[in-house]
């Protein structure tokens, strides 16, 4: 029992890695002693998380636009030339938008859904032959896919493809899981609710109003994240498959609960 959450030796990857909840889940996998591989579109943004990172434990930044097919390619054919296991895969990229249903363009249609939605099956695709092979029957190899609780429900923040994506990443999230069961390789979502990040900063302002839906009384942590990233990583969640794991202490059940983006 005392190895249930051990992840030492390990290798992950973390899209979106370089800010906000990719950083933090980054962070806690790093000081786990778990090789950690972020990727985002900013380069010098990434390098400058992957040196912070780098304090703490390996962290090696792979700059890519994850929502360019061809990119998305490349990177995957870099990393599979680095590792040949891949025991952790983190779909956290993402991209949102926000407009009057009677405004809403196209153009923010498609961005978030080729990046929120898109991107994570193909790169799941690609990493397929690293994950499998890091996949033990006792201890599966895990795809873990970073939804909304935007996703759960009614969202007021006319973010009509942020909330479209991510229902679709919880659903994908299902699927994925029962036809990669057999390969031993877990896929897990994650439903954040409020943390505080680039993407949400701009309803910081709003903060203490916020904090009111929220039942424990406040937003989410790094803690929290880089825990139930552990989590669901660990021998400890080894049956847990097919699942959306709430992150959002308590919003989305909370009576009159309104969502938030995360």
């Amino acid at each position: 029992m005392e190895d249930l959450f051990k992840l030492a030796g390990k290798v992950a990857v973390v899209t979106g890695g370089s800010r906000g909840i990719g950083a933090m889940i980054s962070r806690g996998l790093v000081e786990a002693g778990v090789r950690t591989y972020i990727t985002a579109r900013n380069a010098d943004a990434l390098q400058a998380t992957a040196d912070e990172l780098s304090k703490h434990g390996e962290c090696i930044a792979l700059a890519a636009n994850l929502a360019d097919a061809d990119d998305l390619g490349r990177f995957a054919k870099d990393l599979l030339a680095r590792e040949s296991e891949i025991h952790f895969l983190f779909n956290n990229a993402g991209a949102t938008w926000g407009a009057p249903l009677d405004e809403f363009p196209e153009n923010g249609w498609d961005k978030v859904m080729d990046l929120n939605v898109k991107s994570i099956f193909f790169l799941t695709q690609a990493l397929l032959p690293g994950l499998k092979a890091a996949a033990q029957a006792e201890d599966p190899a895990r795809v873990v896919n970073i939804g909304s609780i935007n996703g759960l429900g009614y969202a007021p923040l006319q973010n009509y493809s942020y909330s479209a994506s991510k229902a679709a990443v919880h659903h994908l999230t299902q699927q994925l899981a029962v036809d990669l069961a057999p390969s031993h390789v877990n896929v897990n979502a994650i439903a954040p609710g409020f943390f505080p990040s680039k993407m949400t900063s701009h309803l910081l302002d709003h903060e203490a109003e916020m904090v009111k839906a929220i039942p424990r009384g406040r937003l989410g942590t790094p803690e929290d994240a880089a825990g139930t990233a552990i989590y669901l990583c660990s021998r400890a969640s080894a049956f847990v498959t097919g699942h959306v794991l709430v992150l959002d202490g308590g919003q989305h059940v909370s009576a009159g609960s309104a969502g938030a983006v995360s």
